[in-house]
């Protein structure tokens, strides 16, 4: 990928470890700028950007406190470090039952992967540690009102399928992903992932 050294005044950058996921975003947003990188080590000098964000990612990453301490790094004084998307699976509902055995099979997975699945909780904290004192931190609100259509549902369970592998023998995961579809078709089903976010100024 082409390094980028600074972005032109409106123009957003987007970067990512994993050229895949990068070629995805060239296809489907050419207008954009990207790098193939390590948020540990951003490259990029200090003050480039009015605002940096990350969605879902902190999550994953081996030193959260580093990665915010870098995007407060490249951005500006009086700019927006912003955190989106962290969940918090440790708090975690599924009803009916046994939908319910979803939550604790999918920590050990993520936990297995790498992962930090209760990251959503810590996010004050790490931007506290990371120099970003005037932080504001929430959590999205949750509506049931229909059934998710089967394309989202399916997109979902995928993720989940995957997660759970390792954990669960196959016909047992397909036996949850019944119970699922069957439950949010007749008004049962509940399912609430506290999902935080946060963001701060420089």
């Amino acid at each position: 990928m082409e390094e980028i050294t600074a972005p032109n005044q409106g123009m957003a950058v987007g970067g990512d470890l994993n050229l895949g996921h990068l070629q995805w975003a060239i296809r489907n947003s050419p207008g954009g700028r990207y790098f193939c990188g390590d948020g540990h080590t951003l490259p990029f000098p200090a003050q480039t950007f009015q605002i940096s964000l990350n969605h879902f990612l902190l999550l994953w990453v081996k030193d959260p406190i580093r990665v915010v301490q870098e995007m407060k790094r490249v951005t500006k004084q009086a700019g927006y470090v912003l955190a989106l998307a962290e969940p918090d699976y440790g708090g975690r509902i599924d009803f009916p039952p046994p939908l319910d055995k979803i939550k604790d099979r999918q920590i050990s997975s993520l936990k297995r992967q790498g992962a930090d699945p209760e990251m959503g909780r810590k996010l004050k904290d790490i931007f506290q540690k990371a120099g970003i004192q005037e932080t504001t931190v929430g959590v999205f609100a949750a509506q049931w009102k229909t059934p998710p259509s089967r394309e989202d549902w399916e997109m979902e369970w995928k993720i989940l399928a995957h997660d759970l592998q390792g954990e669960m023998a196959p016909r047992d995961i397909q036996n949850l992903k019944k119970s699922d579809w069957e439950a949010w078709q007749t008004g049962q089903r509940t399912l609430y992932i506290p999902t935080f976010y946060a963001w701060g100024r420089v």
